[in-house]
C-alpha cells in the first residue's frame, strides 16, 4: 500500500459547488476509483487560502495502468467537466499534473 497526497487550489466562488458535488459523488466514479485500487480517498479544504488537499491509499501493483484506466473512463471524464472548473491548479505543479503530487515526510501508525 502506498499513501499519496496531492494539493490544488479552489476558486473561492466555486467552493459551495465543489462541496455539493462531493456530497453526492456519482456511483460510477466511485466504482472506477475502487476498481483502480484507490482506497481511503479523502479531500480536505483549507480556507481562507482556498486549497484542497487530497489523500488516498493505493493498493495496486501497476499505478500507471490504474491511473490510465481512470483517465479514459467516460463517466470520470464527464465528472471532471464539473469539478475541473472549480479548481485552480498550482503554478508549481509538474508537467502533466493537474493536482500537484506531494512527497511524504512523516507517518505514524
Amino acid at each position: 500500500m502506498e499513501r499519496m497526497g496531492m494539493v490544488i487550489g479552489i476558486k473561492a466562488e466555486k467552493i459551495d459547488e465543489y462541496k455539493a458535488l462531493h456530497a453526492a459523488v456519482w456511483p460510477a466514479v466511485l466504482a472506477k476509483l475502487s476498481a483502480a485500487n484507490v482506497r481511503n480517498y479523502t479531500i480536505f479544504l483549507r480556507e481562507p487560502e482556498n486549497l484542497l488537499f487530497g489523500y488516498w491509499e493505493y493498493h495496486g501493483t501497476d499505478y500507471e495502468a490504474d491511473m490510465r484506466s481512470i483517465a479514459v473512463d467516460p463517466e470520470t471524464q464527464r465528472w471532471w467537466t464539473f469539478c475541473g472548473p472549480c479548481q485552480a491548479p498550482l503554478a508549481s505543479r509538474a508537467d502533466g499534473e493537474h493536482w500537484a503530487m506531494m512527497r511524504p515526510v512523516f507517518h505514524m501508525d
